[in-house]
């Protein structure tokens, strides 16, 4: 059960009022440890030296001389100027630099009864603060712009570096844990979809929005998982029920009289039933119903080869006697003996190559034939499509082996690629993960 908003909207919501709590909380908290380690600010300075100027202003010139002495010993650095040098003030000087001017105007002072010439006050390029005493008379105390500026910073920016630093994280935290990580786990899910299943692709977790998204998704998935079984069950159904026509066809022309049109019917008759045959294995689609095994791959390829090489095939095997990985078999079996058909229609000698490199499982059937061009190797893995003249045309299938391959890859969650071969042929690999 969540404790929490559900929607991202009322989450983020949730987590401004839980930083501003944050910075009610920890601001003065930080406010009072600064100022604990903090000099005089401006502020507190004109507040003292205010009240020292009033003081002096009921005092007799004797007595003056003993007050500023006393601040004297107490570490303040006062004189008594006439005030007519209050004419030479000015409002900047030629040593400050563009942070103090900037820090002056971002936090400038308050609450306070500004000193003589105002809160910006330069004698001789130096910074003060300065009291009139009396009509003849001021007090003058320099101060350090760089200290009193660094200090207000540290003060008045406590809240503001505790909010910026608070929002940061917080809004960080959520933007990972509400929506990057779920985004990335429904694209990781959308890259290894296998419609082919019948479990959840997409995990219904999170905000109420991932969780709309999934369901969405994941309703997609089935849509489209259904309209293609119903495509595959009407297609299953035509296939075989043309096979009762088609053997009644192939009885009665083998009794017509030997000849030309005899054999002409029967050799379309046999084209018919191999384009049945390839259509309800492709339909078929055992490979997706297979479970993923611990195999020797390597065993596999060998005996793939040995089959071809004893109907005359001139396909060898190269690669290490044994290679154990996660695969479907048969899959593999199918997929690798398709490939080894293709070549052997179009060129003179096959070489099955396998391999291991970086945690991945490398199988490469390498041909001499006319191999498959550029422009084509996209379009080669759709089902029924055909390259007649440059892959042999009369003894070429019916365009349905490399989409079984890849299809077979793809359950894998592997990759099929299309190399050349030189000085000429094909190179057909198999990238596969061995997990």
């Amino acid at each position: 059960m969540s404790l929490g908003p559900r929607t991202i909207h009322g989450q983020i919501t949730a987590i401004i009022v839980f930083a501003l709590l944050i910075v009610v909380t920890a601001g003065p908290v930080l406010e009072r440890w600064v100022r604990d380690y903090e000099e005089l600010d401006i502020e507190q300075v004109a507040e003292r030296l205010q009240a020292i100027a009033e003081i002096l202003a009921a005092a007799t010139p004797d007595r003056r001389e003993i007050i500023v002495g006393a601040a004297h010993r107490s570490g303040w650095d006062l004189t008594l100027q006439p005030l007519v040098l209050s004419e030479q003030f000015t409002t900047s000087s030629s040593k400050e630099t563009f942070w103090d001017r900037a820090l002056d105007w971002l936090f400038p002072p308050d609450n306070s009864v500004p000193p003589l010439g105002g809160w910006r006050t330069f004698l001789n390029d130096n910074r003060v603060v300065a009291f009139k005493v009396d009509d003849a008379t001021m007090l003058v105390t320099p101060i350090s712009s760089d200290s009193f500026l660094w200090d207000n910073f540290t003060v008045r920016g406590s809240y503001y570096l505790v909010a910026l630093i608070t929002l940061i994280f917080l809004l960080s935290a959520f933007a990972i844990w509400a929506i990057t990580l779920p985004l990335r786990r429904i694209s990781r899910a959308a890259i290894n979809a296998d419609i082919s299943t019948h479990a959840e692709v997409f995990e219904e977790r999170g905000s109420v929005e991932i969780i709309a998204l999934a369901k969405a998704l994941n309703g997609m998935r089935n849509r489209i998982a259904i309209m293609m079984e119903s495509r595959t069950r009407m297609l299953r159904g035509i296939s075989h029920d043309l096979r009762t026509p088609l053997t009644r066809l192939r009885l009665r022309a083998e009794r017509l009289p030997e000849g030309p049109t005899r054999d002409t019917m029967l050799s379309d008759i046999n084209h018919i039933d191999r384009l049945l045959g390839e259509s309800l294995g492709y339909l078929r689609d055992n490979h997706s119903q297979e479970a993923v095994e611990r195999t020797d791959i390597a065993s596999t390829l060998q005996t793939i080869c040995s089959e071809f090489a004893d109907v005359g095939f001139d396909v060898t095997y190269r690669g290490p006697n044994r290679l154990i990985t996660n695969c479907k078999p048969l899959a593999i079996t199918r997929a690798v003996t398709n490939l080894c058909d293709n070549a052997t229609k179009f060129g003179s000698s096959v070489i099955v190559e396998l391999r291991e490199d970086a945690g991945m499982t490398i199988i490469d059937v390498i041909d001499d034939g006319p191999g498959i061009p550029e422009p084509n190797r996209a379009r080669v893995l759709e089902p029924f499509f055909k390259i007649d003249d440059a892959r042999g045309g009369a003894n070429s299938g019916f365009g349905l082996g490399l989409s079984i391959v890849a299809e077979i890859v793809q359950a894998h969650g592997g990759k099929l690629e299309f190399l050349e071969r030189q000085p000429n042929g094909l190179v057909v690999r198999m990238t596969l993960p061995m997990h």
